[in-house]
């Protein structure tokens, strides 16, 4: 991702914008490879070594920071929210906070004071990344990379015992000199330097080379802690612990030709001790053989757009039991789990959105056409003709791959065939016969899943075919669930610009900026609604009420953000 450091600075500050990214550059370069002997204690979270209690910073100044990182992130050029990934990454995320929760890592209080929030990026390199306050960041490029759910869940049960073992917390209170201010933007550096490892390179060289090589230091003992705390948590959500070893097989493998592709493997250092405890964490006898297992030990799959899946989008709540969270069985219940020939699905997906080449389209085009293609390389066919404007290849090699792949792999292809046919270049009402019921039939399925990818989907499909009131009929409902979602009050909002109801319309503008924490563009939206004609204001008496309201509480968080910018 690119952001925009000097905005989490104050204006006497921002001078040393340099200084901080050269600061936390120096965090991310490798550690020399030490081989240890394997440690076979016990995982649970009792045995784990204290790395300090984080007590220098409390978790509201803590999600105070991540709320100012994540605004900048949620306006960069590759932040992404794609609700099919989004589905997918929930249902590996669920099971991971039900563990955590049930195994007393994240407490009551820090349940519900962080955010628990999941952003992805389109960035094709290979990253994963936690940030103050809950806020997780996920690459396409991961994503592309793993074959396995547990590959790709190993690396978010890390990051999640980053944030549930309070890290960011435990560096401010070791580098108790460290103004908040300058933490935010040593994060942002350090992401923004990801890529470009020469800045890396070049910091080293510098003199504070002493000190960073000191958070360093701090920063492979907090690697240690959540690898044994991440593989309790995986192991605990009913995953296969093998997924932790062979994906650290595979960063091994990549770390001896990384050429800035993997920026993980400088953010993460990978030792031979840490690879080493993670096979000794397995339990005794034959190894699992890579292609052997299913995914994860519950054997029940999900399947990506179907109605098993929680409506809970990408506000990443703990299941069940707690005050936000709407899913049921935790991680020791019945909640199922993504299969891995939906894993292939949505990999080739995230291979495709990550990648803006057309020969490499092209490429995956003519391998997914070939005889004997698997169900991902053909997915990936689709959608790589869709981007370079073969629409009705695109169709037809999604179509020949519904009736291929199992049932569990259908709605994901389903959700694949919507999106085709709603395609910017398509119009509804000039489709042939075929695909016109094709349409009205997955719109009619969308609209009765649960799925978030289902809710918005099915919205547009019924806006493309003429139906928006079933449309906000829809999105109404989920909206009232999930309050920061977005991209569904972007929707809303064209359902009630085609209706004629412009106050509801910008209101739900204005809630698509607050849920990104752009205070100032939702206050002066609201502000904008309250101006309107007399005659369609008086139309609507309660919603005009709401938008009264719901300004006074933006203006409120606003004044308070402004606040916390001049007291920096």
């Amino acid at each position: 991702m690119r952001f925009p450091l000097t905005s989490l600075l104050p204006p006497s500050r921002r001078g040393t914008v340099a200084l901080c990214a050269f600061a936390m550059a120096s965090l991310l370069l490798p550690a020399p490879a030490s081989i240890a002997q394997p440690v076979r204690d016990n995982p649970s979270a009792a045995s784990l070594p204290s790395l300090g209690d984080g007590q220098g910073m409390s978790i509201a100044a803590e999600r105070r920071l991540g709320d100012r990182i994540a605004r900048d992130i949620y306006r960069d050029p590759d932040y992404l929210d794609d609700p099919v990934i989004g589905d997918y990454l929930q249902a590996l995320w669920q099971p991971l906070l039900g563990a955590a929760r049930d195994r007393g890592d994240v407490a009551p209080e820090l349940a519900e004071r962080m955010a628990w929030e999941l952003m992805i990026s389109r960035d094709k390199r290979v990253n994963a990344f936690a940030l103050p306050g809950g806020y997780m960041g996920v690459n396409l490029g991961l994503l592309a990379m793993t074959d396995r759910p547990e590959e790709l869940a190993s690396v978010m049960a890390h990051e999640l015992s980053h944030v549930s073992q309070r890290h960011i917390a435990r560096m401010m209170t070791r580098e108790d000199r460290m103004a908040p201010w300058m933490m935010g933007a040593m994060i942002l550096g350090a992401l923004a330097a990801g890529a470009n490892s020469q800045v890396a390179g070049a910091a080293i060289a510098g003199s504070s080379a002493v000190a960073a090589q000191s958070q360093l230091n701090f920063s492979r003992d907090m690697e240690r802690e959540a690898d044994r705390v991440g593989f309790g948590v995986l192991t605990g959500a009913g995953f296969d612990g093998q997924g932790f070893v062979s994906m650290f097989d595979k960063l091994q493998q990549a770390s001896r030709y990384d050429d800035g592709s993997f920026p993980y493997l400088r953010s993460h250092p990978l030792t031979g001790e840490r690879i080493a405890d993670m096979r000794a964490r397995l339990p005794q006898g034959p190894a699992t053989a890579p292609g052997s297992s299913a995914g994860p030990l519950n054997p029940a799959p999900v399947a990506i757009g179907s109605s098993i899946m929680g409506a809970a989008g990408l506000r990443l709540d703990l299941p069940s039991g707690g005050t936000r969270g709407t899913l049921g069985p935790t991680a020791g219940g019945s909640l199922p789990m993504p299969a891995r020939t939906v894993h292939a699905l949505l990999s080739a997906r995230a291979r495709v959105l990550a990648e803006n080449s057309p020969d490499r389209q092209r490429a995956w085009l003519a391998n997914g056409q070939a005889a004997g293609a698997s169900p991902g390389d053909r997915y990936a066919a689709a959608l790589s003709a869709l981007r370079l404007g073969q629409r009705d290849l695109a169709l037809d090699l999604a179509q020949r791959l519904r009736t291929a792949v199992s049932a569990e792999a259908r709605p994901t292809v389903d959700a694949l065939l919507l999106e085709l046919l709603l395609a910017p270049t398509a119009a509804a009402a000039s489709l042939p016969a075929p695909q016109s019921t094709l349409l009205a039939e997955l719109r009619d399925q969308a609209l009765g899943g649960t799925s978030r990818a289902n809710a918005l989907l099915g919205a547009q499909a019924a806006l493309a075919t003429g139906q928006p009131q079933r449309a906000v009929s829809r999105l109404q409902a989920w909206v009232a669930l999930q309050p920061r979602d977005a991209l569904a009050w972007q929707t809303l909002s064209r359902a009630y610009a085609v209706q004629g109801q412009s106050l509801r319309a910008i209101r739900a503008e204005a809630e698509a900026r607050a849920a990104h924490l752009d205070f100032a563009g939702a206050a002066d939206r609201f502000k904008v609604a309250q101006a309107l004609p007399a005659a369609q204001r008086s139309a609507d008496a309660m919603e005009l009420a709401i938008v009264d309201s719901r300004r006074r509480e933006v203006e409120a968080l606003l004044r308070e953000s402004v606040r916390e910018e001049s007291d920096r």
